[in-house]
């Protein structure tokens, strides 16, 4: 898959103003009217690739760990003030920058 040459950042600010403004790209009208064959036909099979169901493993995700942690209140201010699942979001960076130092050892 080639990457676009008209990547564009934004802001969750600019997101947030975006949207309730109406301005997201998706017609979900559109694909909710198409029916389950043109759904199939718009699928880039080539691009998308199949699915190898044989190899498919279901298992529940590890429980996590509960523990008190102290951290600058800024940090935590940020987080929070980008919205709910804000512990989420903290986990997530934890673990990039886990799976980063891994990749480097």
């Amino acid at each position: 898959m080639q990457k676009s040459d008209n990547i564009v950042r934004y802001t969750d600010s600019e997101l947030d103003a975006m949207l309730a403004r109406g301005e997201d790209r998706s017609d979900l009208d559109r694909v909710r009217a198409l029916t389950e064959e043109e759904l199939e036909a718009s699928i880039d099979r080539e691009e998308e690739g199949e699915v190898d169901w044989s190899s498919l493993q279901v298992g529940l995700p590890e429980p996590k760990r509960q523990l008190t942690l102290r951290l600058d209140a800024d940090v935590v201010e940020w987080f929070r003030s980008r919205g709910p699942g804000y512990q989420t979001r903290m986990n997530a960076v934890l673990r990039s920058y886990v799976e980063a130092q891994r990749r480097l050892a």
